[in-house]
Formats: C-alpha cells, sequence, structure tokens
C-alpha cells in the first residue's frame, strides 16, 4: 500500500479524525476568525499536536475539499492507499493465526453505489470492530469525500479493501475456515437463528438488486432480516447496522464469563 493526501471536510468528521491515534492528519485549513467554539477547540487539538494550520476563507475551503458544506473546517490526511487483495490476505491470515480474539469479522458490500451507504456502512463498521471491508473495485462507490464526511473518521482508520473479483476472495476465504454469510430477502433462515460467532465474512448486497450472483452461489449461509411491518426491506447500511451488532451479541453471549 502506498501512502496518498486525501481531504475531509466538516465538524463532525473532523473532530473524529483528531481525537483519533489512527489518523495521519497533515495540516488544517481552518475558515478565518471564525467564532464557532467547535472549530476553536479542533484548533486547540492541531496545536497540541503539532498539526500544521492554515487559515482559509469559505471559497478556499471549498475548492480544497470540493464540499460546499464544509462548515469551515478542513483536514488533509495522509493515509495508506485502498487495499489490495493480497494486503487482505496478509490481514486474514494474521488474524487467523493463533489465538485471535475477537474472531475475524468482514463485512463485504457486493457493489454499493450511494457514497452516503458506504459512508454509514464504514461508520457502523468501525463501531462494530470490523477488521475490515471489502468491496468490489469496479461498479461501485469507492473512497471519497463524501463517504469520508458521512463515515466521521471510520474510513480514514478502518482497513479498506478494493478487489477484482468478490467470488474469489469468498473462495479463498472458505479454503481459510471463513464462513461467508449473506443477506437476502428471499432466504428461508432468520439472522437471529444464524451461528455468527465464530470467523466471519458477512456479505451485504447492492441497493435495490441485492447480491450477485456470482456471490451468492459463494455463500454457505443465506439469511433474510424479520419484517414485521409494510415495508420490504431496510437501506443497506441499516440492515448492516442490524447484522454486525447481532453477531457482537451472539459473540458476546459466547464468551466464557470471567471469574
Amino acid at each position: 500500500m502506498t501512502g496518498s493526501s486525501r481531504y475531509v471536510a466538516g465538524l463532525r468528521a473532523v473532530e473524529q479524525l483528531i481525537g483519533s491515534d489512527h489518523a495521519r492528519i497533515s495540516k488544517l485549513y481552518a475558515e478565518y476568525q471564525s467564532a464557532n467554539p467547535r472549530i476553536e477547540a479542533i484548533i486547540a487539538q492541531a496545536n497540541a499536536r503539532g498539526i500544521e494550520i492554515q487559515a482559509a476563507n469559505r471559497a478556499r475551503l471549498q475548492q480544497i475539499s470540493g464540499e460546499s458544506r464544509h462548515q469551515g473546517i478542513v483536514a488533509e490526511i495522509v493515509r495508506s492507499s485502498v487495499m489490495d487483495e493480497a494486503g487482505l490476505r496478509t490481514l486474514v491470515e494474521n488474524r487467523l493465526s493463533g489465538e485471535s480474539s475477537p474472531p475475524l469479522l468482514l463485512l463485504v458490500l457486493d457493489g454499493i453505489q450511494d457514497p452516503h451507504n458506504l459512508g454509514a456502512c464504514l461508520r457502523t463498521a468501525e463501531a462494530a470492530g470490523v477488521h475490515a471491508v471489502v468491496a468490489p473495485r469496479h461498479g461501485a462507490a469507492g473512497l471519497g469525500p463524501t463517504v469520508s464526511k458521512v463515515a466521521a473518521g471510520a474510513a480514514e482508520c478502518l482497513p479498506f479493501a478494493s478487489v477484482p473479483n468478490l467470488g474469489r476472495v469468498l473462495g479463498w476465504l472458505d479454503e481459510y475456515g471463513v464462513r461467508c454469510v449473506g443477506t437476502s430477502d428471499e432466504a428461508d433462515h432468520s439472522l437471529f437463528d444464524c451461528n455468527l460467532t465464530g470467523p466471519l465474512a458477512l456479505v451485504m448486497g447492492r441497493e435495490e438488486s441485492g447480491i450477485s450472483k456470482g456471490v451468492l452461489a459463494r455463500c454457505h449461509e443465506l439469511v433474510a432480516l424479520p419484517m414485521l411491518g409494510s415495508v420490504s426491506s431496510l437501506n443497506v447500511s441499516v440492515a448492516s447496522g442490524v447484522c454486525l451488532y447481532e453477531t457482537l451479541r451472539q459473540r458476546a453471549a459466547a464468551r466464557p464469563a470471567s471469574n
């Protein structure tokens, strides 16, 4: 993986970054003479960390970030580039070697189109302790300013793997003993009846069309979320959150009680 500069705009996203030990902020751009106490607090934290701060007007902030709603603050970050398949394999092998706790947890996003959905998925995945998010290289939203803003800092510290063939990745995950569980409205089994306690790749489908046939064929089990109301499905980021936190609940329940 190689290093590259990216820009993150917005108060919430920059607050998360400035408080993270993982994000590498190289420079902070702040609005001239802002009276916003949140911006003042961010600048104080940046000063304490020795981060370079440059004053800029609103037009300059929009030019830098590509965001009209930058809220007067933009962070320039240096992060590793998107992980490739070889890097993902190394991450998986390291997590599976020895007694890793908690067990490996991957979120596989099969062609999410909306950057807002991708950002929301990343935010929930980071909060739920996912070890990496995996997405196809083509035909899907990639990391960018909108994703970073919605993810509120998660996009800068959560490993993100962009791969040419999701089916192939699920194939070698199977060889490593990682169960691949896909979500489908047509599945016969409920999410709550599925064992999610071991090494797991949770597969979520594209908006509207769901998981593609090739990826679906690689899943060991398909599960559905119980729908008791009149709507037929949930937004992919909401469904991801439900699945990830059911996984956490099961894993917590399965842990031996400490003395």
